[in-house]
């Protein structure tokens, strides 16, 4: 795993920088686990674009992946580790011995031949997985659910793990990348390991079309906008947008807090990141 640069032949060239793809064993994927997936270009049901600055890009197949780990107490070998391109991690194609195929996230560490397991029998090894209160404290994770089968939602892009600090009757305290404190249930699964591709981070993408291949719009300035477009448009000369910083409808974005306090997931925060 590694990171490739370039000689600055060209002015795009100069900073770009890309995955060497080391550890890719397959650049064909698994037909069965494959599927089509339509993208609206940031619009709404009205056609009207709701998130900005998306559209364009590549065409991608999605790659269908396993967030439960549902299949319990079934070794499963690892058949290839391959690229996806609608994650940062690698994935990992698993081939059960019911003749089952299916795709995880890859941690960082599994080979192919490996085997893996999920279950509460499982042993503490890279890629099993098993619930939060069969695994000893200090020891890092990734794909965490919040709600027990719900799927993994916590520490799923690449390089990023989530450490066990603490059991505190039915709940697990995570301390995540971000230096949050959260609770879990303890009954939540969690794969052993940290996120592949750790690498990711230091990418350099070099220049603004390689962002249009990924299907990222140009984000124009407020204050670069006329009056009518921005709140912090106008003004005589370059301007410094004369308020506080607000998007075009005037929500400030910068400390505003839009966190729904009715639903349960704020109350288990036990630090927040900042």
């Amino acid at each position: 795993m590694g990171i490739k640069s370039f000689k600055p032949t060209t002015p795009g060239q100069r900073f770009k920088m890309v995955n060497s793809f080391e550890e890719i064993t397959s650049t064909t994927p698994e037909k069965s686990l494959v599927t089509g997936k339509k993208r609206s270009g940031g619009r709404n049901n009205l056609g009207r674009v709701t998130s900005w600055h998306r559209g364009g890009g590549h065409k991608r197949k999605y790659r269908l992946i396993d967030f439960k780990r549902n299949k319990r107490e079934i070794p499963a070998k690892v058949a290839a580790i391959e690229y996806d391109p609608y994650r940062t991690a690698r994935i990992a194609l698993l081939h059960y011995i019911d003749g089952e195929k299916c795709y995880i996230l890859a941690p960082d560490g599994l080979k192919t031949g490996d085997i893996i397991i999920a279950g509460e029998k499982a042993e503490m090894k890279v890629g099993n997985a098993m619930p939060l209160n069969k695994i000893p404290i200090g020891v890092s994770v990734h794909n965490v659910e919040m709600r027990e089968n719900k799927g993994a939602q916590l520490a799923r892009s690449a390089g990023t793990a989530i450490q066990l600090l603490a059991k505190e009757g039915k709940w697990a305290l995570l301390k995540l990348p971000s230096g949050e404190l959260r609770k879990v249930p303890l009954t939540c699964y969690a794969t052993i390991g940290q996120v592949s591709n750790l690498d990711h981070i230091n990418i350099s993408i070099g220049k603004a079309g390689r962002s249009r291949w990924m299907g990222k719009k140009p984000n124009v300035r407020g204050v670069a906008m006329n009056p009518i477009d921005h709140p912090m448009g106008g003004g005589e000369g370059k301007s410094s947008g004369g308020r506080h910083p607000c998007s075009p409808w005037g929500q400030k974005s910068k400390g505003l807090k839009t966190r729904n306090r009715r639903k349960l997931s704020g109350t288990l925060i036990v630090k927040r990141r900042k």
